[in-house]
C-alpha cells in the first residue's frame, strides 16, 4: 500500500512555507518570469507536482486552463479547498488528476499541452529520468517547459547562514541535503538540466533565479512581515530584477529553467 508521504506536511507547506514573505515572492517571481514566455490564455497548461495549487491558480485566474498534477491525496485535498477562495470563472478552468509524474501520460489520457510545469519537484525524486520523460512527452510541438529546481552551485549558502561552518565546507562539493522540510533534496545545475532536456527533444533558452535577498535574510534570521504589502511588494519588485541578472541569478539556491519542445 503506497503512503502519502506529504500527508503530514501539508499545512507547514501550504499554509506555512508559502504565507511567508519569501513563499509568496517565489510565487510572485515565477508567475512572472512564466508569463514572459506563455501563449495568451486560453492556453493549456499541466502542473506536474502540483502541489496546493499556488502556482497554478494565479495562472487559472490569468485565463488558462490549468491541470493539475500530483500523487499525494492530501495535497490535492488541500488544493481543493484553496481552489474555493477563486472566483467561480477561474474555478471551473481547474482539474485535478492524482497520479505520479512518473505516470503523467497515461494519467491525462495522451493529452499534450501548450506548457508544462514541474516546480520543486525534482529535487526530491531518487530516479528524475522518468518523470523528465513524461514531462516533455506531455508538451505539445512548440510548447513550453518550465523547471523550478534547487542549484547544486549555491549548496554551501544555507549551512553557511546557519554558521555550520563544517556542513558548509562539505557541502561546496555537495548535491544532496536535508531540507527545510525535513526531506531528502537534491541540487541540479542548469547545464545538467539544459542537457537532459535536449535529449528530450526540449530546447532550453532562458534561466532565471527565484529569490535572493529574501532567502539570505531569512536565513540569517530576519523578521519578514508579510502582512506589510507595501513592502512585500518593494521587496517582490528587486527580487523580480535581481532574478533576470547577473551575477544575482547566479546566487539563488533555486533556479527556474524554460524550454521549448521540438517541432515532432
Amino acid at each position: 500500500m503506497d503512503t502519502d508521504t506529504w500527508a503530514g506536511l501539508v499545512d507547514q507547506f501550504a499554509d506555512g512555507a508559502y504565507a511567508t514573505v519569501k513563499g509568496r515572492v517565489r510565487t510572485y517571481v515565477m508567475h512572472q518570469q512564466l508569463l514572459e514566455h506563455l501563449p495568451p490564455p486560453p492556453a493549456s497548461v499541466l502542473d506536474v507536482g502540483a502541489g496546493a495549487g499556488h502556482q497554478s491558480f494565479p495562472l487559472a485566474q490569468a485565463g488558462y486552463d490549468v491541470t493539475l498534477l500530483d500523487p499525494s491525496p492530501a495535497m490535492l485535498d488541500k488544493a481543493r479547498q484553496r481552489l474555493e477562495r477563486l472566483p467561480a470563472e477561474a474555478q471551473r478552468r481547474v482539474t485535478f488528476v492524482e497520479a505520479d509524474g512518473a505516470n503523467a501520460v497515461e494519467a491525462v489520457n495522451g493529452r499534450r499541452f501548450d506548457a508544462v510545469l514541474c516546480h520543486g519537484v525534482l529535487g526530491y525524486l531518487e530516479h528524475q529520468e522518468p518523470v523528465l520523460d513524461q514531462l516533455c512527452l506531455c508538451a505539445a510541438p512548440g510548447g513550453l517547459v518550465s523547471i523550478m529546481a534547487g542549484s547544486a552551485n549555491t549548496s554551501a549558502v544555507r549551512p553557511a547562514m546557519e554558521r555550520r561552518w563544517d556542513d558548509a565546507l562539505a557541502a561546496f562539493d555537495a548535491t544532496e541535503e536535508i531540507g527545510v522540510l525535513g526531506l531528502l533534496t537534491r541540487a541540479h545545475t542548469v547545464e545538467q538540466l539544459t542537457d537532459l532536456l535536449r535529449s528530450r527533444d526540449v530546447e532550453a533558452f532562458r534561466w532565471y533565479g527565484v529569490w535572493h535577498f529574501v532567502d539570505w535574510l531569512d536565513l540569517a534570521g530576519a523578521d519578514l512581515d508579510p502582512t506589510d504589502t507595501k513592502q512585500l511588494q518593494a521587496t517582490a519588485a528587486v527580487e523580480l530584477e535581481a532574478s533576470r541578472r547577473d551575477p544575482y541569478r547566479q546566487l539563488s539556491r533555486i533556479f527556474h529553467l524554460t524550454g521549448r519542445k521540438g517541432p515532432t
